[in-house]
């Protein structure tokens, strides 16, 4: 094992794509955008939920998934680790599980073409909006059942997936079991995501003292479903590094991971959790 320090500074990058129904478009689509966020230098590059599918409907969905050992986005995202010579966290990919649910999930991926890690989304987005847009994923998901955090050169990855934006414990959970840096691959709702979409992820990264990675689906998908966009890239601080608006394509930034003690440091909110009664 090497004595060598651990990088202080890492170049990130999130793909922003329009997914649509079918899976392999859809990877192709991603794997010219990795290739593109490896050429301008990133180490970690990061792809938004639903990466490889984005159909309307029970039916359609399990149609097309597949178990994870023989979904066609696993060994695709492992070859483009390999070649690209990066970090990869995949997005989610919707992988089919025994008891006929689905599971949405999250791979990380080394530059050796390895699994470090998978997470499964927690919280299901059940939700009926204005408008009549109604989304019930407890109908075709199985809700994950463990946080996860994944070792890398640049220290602890925290995983979440989206509407689990919303349950803030759990990205304090990530910060505590040592995580510097939480992705957030997102398919947020163009409703949602106006009210409501940076101003979740600020608060997440302010209350951990971490840096937010949340790439993100863009634009109009199978059924007439829209997503916001707005991939976005946070500071410790609650900084906006890069925001992606409503294009497809890729965002970088570099992170001085020194930012995240500094930050935990001036507002050390993690260390004063207190026990208390009631209501």
């Amino acid at each position: 094992m090497s004595d060598s320090p651990a990088p202080t500074t890492v170049r990130v990058a999130l793909v922003q794509v329009t997914a649509g129904p079918e899976i392999m478009p859809n990877l192709e689509q991603a794997g010219i955008f990795v290739r593109q966020a490896a050429a301008k230098g990133a180490k970690l590059i990061c792809l938004p939920e639903n990466v490889s599918l984005m159909v309307q409907g029970r039916e359609n969905i399990l149609a097309r998934v597949k178990p994870e050992e023989s979904h066609p986005g696993v060994p695709f995202f492992r070859d483009l680790a390999r070649e690209t010579g990066t970090w990869i966290m995949t997005g989610t990919l919707g992988c089919l599980l025994p008891d006929g649910r689905v599971a949405n999930r999250a791979f990380v991926i080394s530059p050796q073409g390895e699994i470090t890690a998978r997470y499964d989304k927690i919280h299901m987005f059940d939700v009926d909006l204005a408008g009549g847009e109604s989304y019930r994923e407890s109908a075709t998901y199985r809700p994950g059942e463990r946080a996860v955090v994944a070792g890398t050169p640049w220290g602890g990855l925290g995983l979440s997936i989206c509407y689990d934006v919303r349950f803030s414990y759990l990205y304090r959970a990530l910060a505590k079991a040592g995580a510097s840096i939480i992705t957030v691959p997102a398919a947020f709702t163009v409703p949602t995501g106006r009210a409501h979409w940076h101003v979740l992820l600020r608060a997440r990264a302010i209350e951990t003292g971490c840096f937010i990675l949340a790439p993100a689906q863009t634009g109009i998908h199978d059924g007439g479903r829209g997503t916001y966009g707005h991939s976005v890239i946070i500071s410790p601080w609650g900084e906006v590094l890069a925001d992606a608006g409503e294009a497809r394509g890729v965002i970088t930034a570099d992170l001085d991971l020194s930012k995240v003690a500094e930050a935990r440091r001036m507002v050390p909110s993690l260390r004063h959790d207190r026990v208390f009664e009631g209501p």
